[in-house]
């Protein structure tokens, strides 16, 4: 099968298309064809391993020292099943599926395996593919931080989302909105006609003001791209209320009903896949370009 290879660290042209050995899957497995893929900032940083020490060699250790022990890159994945193990019972030959492989990375290539109990799912029934793929990884990460924050406990709160349109970020204001809340989504101005369109009740553009010296209050505060603190954002924090970062080392926790609740809202029409950009496989280099550049809005999907 035909995938891309990291052959090393360093710049977009480290990736390399080449064929290796289709997986089989074992008896808990199931054998997804891949249709889609997406580019995500942790494939890019994975890529480039740019980090400061000791923070670099800690990644080393565990990603690869010379390049990744996992080469095929990508955690993203919309699909159909083509095998299943024996001992899959939950699906079956030519379900339309999606899903997240973590750290197992693979989903730059025609196939992958996954075991049956992990993060994977019937797609939703009215998604492409490409959209299917673009809901994933920030619609995990937002679901998983905003209940993080007690969203689900709270009663029409009022959220900050800094970040606003990228791929966290425009999840993150529809989930917000999905729980009744205020949103108030940070962002460069080129970013107003998507955060509006995506529910935002209030925008305020980071290039023309400093966020931190509106006199107002939030239940929630949420990074999403990592690039702020708890204490820049102290003033803006209500009593008793949460600040939340997808800043190192925090992670989103992977839980299946995260993909039945993004399944549902896309069928119900209350959540939209944000699509910035679609490359084909064979133009992998210019979509890790393009999402290094840092003009990317939304989710850059890929086409296997």
């Amino acid at each position: 099968m035909k995938a891309v290879i990291c052959t090393k660290y360093g710049s977009p042209e480290v990736l390399k298309i080449m064929e290796v050995e289709k997986p089989t899957p074992k008896d808990d497995e199931l054998l997804i064809k891949i249709i889609a893929s997406a580019v995500n900032y942790g494939d890019t940083r994975v890529r480039k391993l740019e980090e400061k020490e000791p923070l670099k060699f800690f990644m080393r250790c565990v990603l690869g020292f010379k390049k990744p022990k996992n080469p095929i890159l990508g955690v993203a994945f919309s699909g159909i099943v083509e095998e299943k193990g024996a001992n899959v019972k939950g699906f079956y030959i030519g379900d339309e599926v999606f899903g997240l492989t973590g750290f197992k990375m693979g989903t730059y290539a025609e196939y992958t395996t996954v075991p049956e109990k992990s993060m994977v799912g019937k797609k939703p029934a009215n998604a492409t593919f490409e959209e299917a793929a673009a809901i994933l990884l920030g619609g995990h990460t937002s679901i998983y931080f905003l209940k993080k924050a007690k969203i689900k406990e709270s009663v029409n709160p009022k959220v900050l989302v800094y970040g606003a349109t990228g791929a966290v970020g425009t999840s993150a204001i529809q989930i917000a909105k999905y729980y009744n809340a205020h949103v108030t989504a940070v962002c460069g101005e080129t970013g107003k006609t998507l955060v509006k369109e995506l529910g935002a009740d209030n925008i305020i553009f980071y290039d023309k003001e400093d966020y931190t010296e509106r006199h107002e209050k939030f239940d929630i505060i949420f990074d999403a791209v990592g690039k702020t603190s708890k204490k820049k954002c102290g003033p803006l924090l209500k009593d008793n209320s949460h600040y939340v970062s997808v800043a190192f080392p925090n992670s989103a926790k992977e839980r299946a009903e995260q993909l039945e609740l993004l399944r549902l809202l896309f069928e119900t029409g209350k959540y939209k896949a944000s699509i910035d950009k679609v490359y084909a496989m064979e133009n992998i280099v210019e979509a890790h370009r393009y999402v290094d550049s840092g003009r990317k809005k939304g989710n850059v999907v890929i086409t296997i």
